[in-house]
């Protein structure tokens, strides 16, 4: 396995991502932020890492939100 030791994602799960931002934002925010079916329509963690781990163009939605909240959280 490559280090990759420049990667903010590096080494992060993609269920502790989806599960900060619901801390963070809650579902309804979430959804408005990236209006995917698995954050609208009775979400769950569950249903939505099965749905990004399928589907690319979502997941790097989620990890570009993902990265500007720690940047806007790492400012305070």
């Amino acid at each position: 396995m490559e280090n990759q030791p420049n990667n903010p994602l590096h080494g992060i799960k993609l269920e502790q991502i989806i599960r900060e931002l619901v801390n963070h934002y809650g579902w309804t925010v979430l959804g408005e932020k990236i209006n995917i079916r698995c954050f609208t329509h009775d979400p769950s963690v569950k249903s939505s890492l099965a749905f990004l781990r399928r589907t690319p163009w979502a997941r790097e939605k989620v990890e570009s939100l993902y990265l500007k909240y720690l940047r806007d959280t790492s400012k305070r």
